[in-house]
């Protein structure tokens, strides 16, 4: 049975490193990966987060039990990996992983001219995300590549539920547009008529 966050907590707040450790184990993949998707880069990201769970123990103190763990948590990862790269003096590459949709498929494998326009349009939207500011790839991160709840993410970001709904829709905007100067939304369009 897999503990409560609350549980470990506590736990971890009496001295119980073991505990902790669980957490770090739980949410170690997460971490990495919200540091990746700011820093681009493997090590600098596993040092990124490494150094956020040591931030998060030495904070757990202040941590509100019953609130999410999980948000909190990746704010201090957000931060950290934001402070390294600005004193890195460079601004990372994106990377994301977006998975080729095989449902449309059913779940079989594509053919090479579908695998070959799915990756095609894959590295699209990629670079168009990798175009967006900060702000809004982290938010549009944490909605659909690590599926965060609006209330998560309102946790993860420090502010308030509407503005994150508000965050999402401009940065949703800016990344349309982006799709849109590439011209895949164009080619989807001509590809549903030509069909």
């Amino acid at each position: 049975m897999r503990e409560h966050d609350d549980v470990l907590v506590e736990q971890a707040r009496g001295g119980d490193a073991s505990a902790y450790g669980r957490l770090v184990e739980r949410y170690q993949e997460v971490a990495f990966r919200i540091a990746y998707l700011i820093l681009g880069d493997a090590a600098e990201a596993e040092d990124a987060a490494q150094e956020a769970f040591i931030k998060a123990y030495y904070a757990l103190p202040g941590f509100h039990i019953g609130a999410a763990f999980r948000p909190w948590l990746l704010r201090i990862v957000a931060n950290q990996a934001r402070n390294q790269r600005r004193a890195g003096g460079r601004r990372g590459a994106l990377a994301l992983r977006v998975s080729v949709d095989e449902r449309a498929s059913g779940g079989a494998a594509p053919s090479p001219e579908v695998g070959a326009v799915a990756e095609e349009r894959r590295q699209a939207l990629l670079q168009a995300i990798r175009g967006l500011r900060d702000d809004d790839r982290l938010v549009v991160a944490y909605r659909y590549f690590f599926d965060l709840s609006e209330a998560e993410m309102a946790g993860a970001l420090g502010c308030a539920r509407g503005t994150v709904k508000s965050r999402l829709s401009r940065a949703l905007g800016r990344l349309r547009e982006a799709v849109t100067s590439l011209g895949i939304a164009e080619a989807d369009r001509r590809e549903v008529a030509d069909g």
